[in-house]
């Protein structure tokens, strides 16, 4: 089921590759969609808040081992492009046990800090209980969030997107059945609702472990690649933590706006907590062409196929653009019904506020559209830092524009939604100008 993305048709071939990771990635919101739409509707306006909070942090949280992950099969492409097939096990090996490593420290920390964790981010007394119980229960499922994420890298790396989609759709299928189980039936509310997402997690991240191992032999290591090979250690930790930097920085940003957004009072989260299950849902996809199209980049740039590159450029600009128009239209004319699926007709302030977010947000997906394209090029060629520059420049846009305008009172916080899609276009900007000055001519 591996694709070689150094040879055929580059459309093509880009997007039939990329296909099964936006389903795959869609299917993955349902994780959070269900908890929210079940919380929602049945537990009340306090629990979604809480849940709402809770999924903005372990984004946060599993984004330093994803964007590990992601670093890894960056290293893993090039190689696979290369055909270095003792490199490839090699760098497989050390990353494996380098990123599990980290997983089993973050899985601590977060458990003994707990308390701090839930202070620093403004939670409403109310809703600090509700808070507590649910991230007690999801913080066991972060090493199930490394074994998914890594295997599933590792097999998209070499060009195999199918196997993670199906994983991913049978625990997304079983994530809806026992959040209904545990919530409406055994009445374990947000604790029902975790349980279902870190039980679902594990069977996808067992299931593709096993998978990988037992059906992959030749991603299957032996005793003769469990060695210290210095030079590729450094480059898995070198495009490895500079890509976890850039995804963890990015997600720090956002974990810094929830915590404004929780001043607002649990009527704003709420909304919030909603409309970025939207939000995401929507833009999505791009996100995961922008992945599929770091794959087709790290694998050309292995075999040293410079021109297909700047082909396959041109062809995922257009494609992002016509997406991005697309769905920007869809979210500007139905945000009041999408956000109906979350909240109850009777709150209408919450809808509104909701409404609200998403019309500005929407407007603008082309932004973060082209800005994924550009996180995934220069992590395939080796330049990650560049991501980091991107990231710091859209959130930390994001971030003071998103304070400063939210403090004034006639803004309020239509300022702290209009603060993104000023980053996105800085750092677009930013990219597409340092991609012009260093690629274009050749380098």
């Amino acid at each position: 089921m591996q694709k070689d993305l150094t040879k055929g048709p580059i459309a093509a071939n880009l997007l039939i590759f990329a296909v099964p990771l936006m389903i795959g990635n869609l299917l993955q919101q349902f994780y959070n969609i269900a908890d929210t739409w079940i919380v929602g509707q049945f537990l009340g306006a306090d629990a979604l808040a809480a849940v709402g909070s809770s999924y903005t942090l372990m984004v946060f949280l599993t984004s330093i081992l994803l964007g590990l992950c992601m670093g890894s099969g960056a290293v893993f492409s090039i190689y696979f492009g290369k055909k270095d097939e003792n490199c490839l096990k090699n760098s497989i090996c050390l990353s494996f046990v380098f990123i599990g490593a980290v997983t089993l420290v973050l899985t601590g920390l977060v458990f003994c800090g707990l308390t701090g964790i839930i202070r620093l981010l403004q939670v409403p007394a109310a809703i600090v209980p509700l808070m507590r119980d649910y991230l007690w229960v999801i913080f066991w499922g972060i090493p199930a969030t490394f074994l998914y994420n890594y295997f599933s890298n590792l097999l998209r790396a070499v060009g195999n997107s199918v196997t993670p989609l199906a994983f991913l759709g049978g625990s997304a299928i079983l994530n809806i059945l026992l959040d209904l189980l545990f919530v409406l039936t055994f009445q374990m509310g947000v604790k029902g609702a975790a349980w279902a997402t870190v039980i679902s997690q594990y069977l996808s991240g067992i299931g593709m472990m096993g998978y990988t191992l037992l059906s992959c032999p030749q991603l299957r290591i032996q005793k003769s690649h469990m060695v210290w090979n210095r030079n590729i250690f450094k480059e898995i930790t070198g495009l490895s933590s500079l890509t976890c930097v850039q995804q963890s920085i990015m997600n720090l940003g956002i974990l810094m706006v929830q915590g404004l957004v929780n001043s607002f009072g649990a009527g704003i989260m709420a909304a919030f907590a909603a409309a970025v299950k939207i939000d995401s849902f929507a833009y999505m996809p791009v996100q995961d062409f922008g992945n599929a199209f770091s794959t087709f980049v790290a694998q050309n740039y292995g075999a040293g196929k410079t021109e297909r590159i700047r082909k396959g450029i041109r062809s995922a600009v257009i494609s992002v653009f016509l997406f991005c128009m697309v769905i920007s239209g869809g979210v500007w004319l139905f945000a009041r019904p999408l956000m109906g699926i979350f909240i109850p007709a009777s709150e209408t302030g919450i809808i509104e506020a909701g409404v609200h977010y998403l019309r500005i947000e929407g407007a603008c997906y082309i932004g973060i559209g082209l800005l994924f394209l550009l996180y995934g090029f220069y992590r395939a060629v080796r330049k990650p830092g560049m991501s980091v520059v991107l990231t710091v420049i859209s959130l930390g846009t994001r971030v003071a524009l998103a304070y400063l305008l939210s403090s004034i009172s006639w803004i309020g916080v239509t300022g702290i939604w209009a603060a993104v899609p000023i980053g996105w276009l800085l750092a677009d900007i930013t990219g597409i100008g340092w991609y012009i000055l260093r690629y274009r001519g050749g380098d």
